[in-house]
This record gives structure tokens, sequence and C-alpha cells, in this order.
């Protein structure tokens, strides 16, 4: 019988020792920030019961959620007549719980659930696996790790100014320098549809602008009629799309623009108290860029809106989030306002990727291989082993006794910088003989000497 290949599920991958520590670094660092500022991380678990995800995610994000079969005989309770009345008959009875689609929900969900145990305002981050039933291509997969943090229970803008800050300390740490954090508020998109005199519309005006970038002015114009948007209104909202100056000078602008408008000028104070707040932290406005036309969110964000771009590379966005009103209506727990962000990791590993800015030396290396020629040897190197792992020094011996030449080969392959050779010698001085592989030199010293070589190199 032919064996069968084994293949990974479409949209999945497997992530070697290489992509690993890779990652790990970029977590690391995330995670190190989000603590440094105060946040706590919980976990959810991979499945919810299907009525927490349901009409959540509109229409759309309800088709893309992965359905669990119920355990045990799953078509005990489906009749003959709800195979007839199609899936949506037979889905309530085989299948009760689903894989998450976001980490927001089950937040969401475990804030109304443990409301009672929580301090508000409370600060937290999750670094979990999510998925959704998309159709698989590059940069979309099945299963992708989200990598949220949230403030909810509070209205205060150090909020945003924290996510500005987190975002300016991870990218320092990565190592990523060109780069821009994109903010707006939505009050500001509302007031530029009420005074263009196209209000509510702010939905259909921002899907449009935001094809600004890769159609031009022209274009959009046209989209905006398509749309039935009168010529006056778009002609109003020309001066808007040419906003080229510095961030203060934008708001000064906006204050003239707005000023019909209650919502508008509120959102610009907001916007202005922020900046205000990155002043007095003793931060400079680098990389944050006020963008008078960024939507995203729309039916959810209500106050500050972000978004993350690196530039001169083929990625977009690599961070987003907002301020939201209403985090936990939708399970009965009114008035819980926050805002939220989340890091896009597999987007920010593809970035440094292409900029190749991981440095080689974190990668989660052994850095000492211990070598012997006869079974002596090997019983003086788990001696040996023994002090180094007690220094912290990751280190191995090598398994069988042999060649020493396919000992070395081992060291080379798995990129070890040292070995430790043990000969009749050294075993009878109680020394190590340390050689360096990256530039061939050896010397034979104590083991407190071999051992601080290794602390120090």
């Amino acid at each position: 019988m032919a064996v069968q290949k084994p293949s990974l599920p479409k949209g999945t991958r497997d992530f070697g020792p290489l992509q690993m520590a890779r990652r790990n670094f970029i977590l690391d660092t995330i995670k190190d920030t989000f603590r440094l500022f105060g946040f706590q991380q919980i976990e959810t678990p991979a499945m919810e019961n299907l009525s927490t995800l349901t009409g959540k995610y509109g229409d759309e994000g309800d088709q893309l959620l992965f359905k669990i079969l119920n355990s045990g005989d799953f078509i005990k309770d489906v009749k003959e007549e709800d195979i007839q009345g199609g899936s949506s008959k037979v889905l309530p009875k085989v299948a009760e719980k689903g894989l998450r689609y976001d980490l927001t929900v089950p937040f969401a969900r475990y804030v109304v659930m443990n409301r009672n145990d929580i301090s508000f305002p409370f600060k937290r981050f999750q670094i979990q696996p999510v998925w959704r039933a998309d159709r698989p291509q590059r940069g979309r997969y099945r299963e992708f790790y989200q990598c949220d943090a949230d403030v909810v229970g509070t209205d205060s803008l150090v909020c945003e100014l924290e996510i500005l800050l987190m975002i300016k300390r991870v990218f320092g740490k990565l190592g990523i320098t060109d780069y821009d954090i994109k903010i707006n508020n939505r009050k500001i998109l509302t007031g530029i549809s009420e005074v263009i005199g196209e209000k509510g519309r702010e939905g259909e005006l921002c899907v449009a602008i935001d094809k600004l970038d890769k159609i031009g002015w022209e274009k959009v114009q046209e989209e905006l009629t398509q749309r039935n948007f009168s010529p006056d209104s778009v002609l109003k909202l020309e001066p808007i799309i040419s906003l080229s100056q510095n961030n203060a000078d934008k708001l000064n602008f906006l204050k003239d623009f707005l000023k019909e408008s209650e919502t508008g000028l509120k959102g610009i104070a907001e916007l202005e108290e922020v900046f205000d707040l990155l002043h007095k932290y003793g931060e400079s406005e680098a990389h944050v860029d006020f963008d008078v036309v960024l939507a995203r969110g729309l039916t959810y964000y209500t106050g500050a809106i972000f978004e993350v771009k690196v530039n001169n590379v083929t990625i977009g966005s690599v961070s987003g989030g907002g301020r939201y009103d209403n985090l936990t209506g939708v399970f009965g727990l009114d008035g819980v306002s926050g805002v939220g962000f989340s890091f896009g990791v597999d987007r920010l590993y593809d970035v440094m990727d292409e900029l190749g800015i991981f440095p080689e030396s974190n990668l989660e290396k052994t850095k000492a291989l211990i070598t012997h020629f006869d079974e002596k040897g090997f019983e003086y190197g788990l001696q040996i082993l023994h002090k180094l792992r007690s220094a912290g020094i990751p280190s191995e011996l090598f398994p069988e006794t042999g060649k020493i030449k396919k000992q070395l080969t081992y060291a080379d392959k798995k990129q070890i910088p040292f070995v430790i050779i043990l000969g009749e010698n050294e075993i009878q001085e109680g020394k190590v003989s340390l050689k360096n592989l990256n530039s061939g030199t050896q010397e034979t010293v104590s083991i407190e000497k071999a051992t601080e070589i290794l602390i120090n190199s």
C-alpha cells in the first residue's frame, strides 16, 4: 500500500526553528513593551460558543467562522425536514461551538463575565491565534496570530497617548525606522460629512476617499458622483484632499473648516489634547501623522483611529486600532468604553524579512558543544555540561561517542559558535580545550575561564 504523503490544511503554516526565533524576538519585544506600560496578559479558549460569536462580525464575518461539530453522534438530533431546510436548519443541531474569529469579541465576553473581579480601567493584552475560513492568498492565512492591547473603562485620552508611545517603542526596538503612525478621529469624519452637506454619509465618503492613494483625486470624484454626492459637496471637499502641512497647521485649518459642526470640533479638540499630552510626556511628533482622510472600523470606532504603515515595503498596514464607546453592549453590559489596537505580527515579520533587519545574534542557539573521544571523555563532559548550564550558557554534550569530525559537523550545521574538546590531557589536568569555530582559535583553559569566555562572547 502506498504511504500517503503528509500535507498541511490550506492557509496554515509550520514555523521552523529560525522562524520561531525571529517570531519570538518580535513577540518578546511587544510583550516587554505592554508590561512596561502596565498591561496584563489574559488568554481565552480557542473555541467559543457560536452564540457568543455569531452576529458580531456582520454576515460576511459569520460565514468565515469555522464551526466545530458536536462530540459523539453529532447528527442524532437532525431530522429529515431539517436536511430539506438546508444548512441554516441543520447547523444549530450539529455544532454549538466555533473557533474564535478575533480576540475582541472573546475579550468583551471576558469583561462581562468577570466584571466584578476586574479593576477598571482594565489594561489587558492578548497574543493568540485566530481562525478564519477565508480564501488563502499571500499574506492572508486561515490561522494567524493577533496581538491586541486594550484599555477599557475610561475615556481618558492618556490611553491614546500610550498607544502612540508603545508603537514608537516597539518599532524602535525592532529597528524599523521609516514608518508613519497615521491618526484621525471618527468625529472629524462625521464633521466633514456634515459641513459638505452629506450628513450621516461618512461611511460612503470614506470608502471613496480611502482609494485616493491608489486611483487619485479625479477618479475619487467620479466615484463620489456615482454614489450621488452632489457636485457642490465634492467641491467643498477639495481643500481637505490637498492638506499637506504639519499636524498643527492641519488642525488649525480644520477648526475653521468644521466651525459649523459641533461633533467635528470635538474631534479636533480630542486630537489636540493627544498631541499636547505627547509633548508634555517629553516625546516628539516624529512618525505621528494626522491623516484627515484616514478611515477604518467606521461601524464600531467612535473616537481616535490609528493605522501604522511602514514605508518603502510591499506590505501596507502593520497595525491599527481606535476608540469605541460600547465594547460590551452586545452582552448586556452598557457604557464600557475603551481604546485598543493590534500589532500584525505576521506582517511585521514579513516587513523585517524584506528589510533584512532581523538581528542574527538573537537566535536561540546553543553556544557550546562538548565533544569527546571515548566513554571517559563523555563522563567528564557531563560534569562540564552541568557547570555550563548552571552558569546559564545554552550548551549540549554530543550524545554518542564517535569520530570527532562527525561531532564538529553537527556543531557546524547547527551554527554552534564554540566547541569544547575533551581529550586525555584535558581530563587529567581537569581543563578543557575551547575552540572558537568562527575564528578557528583554540586554547586549553580551566573550566572557570572557559565559562567566563562563553558568557562574554
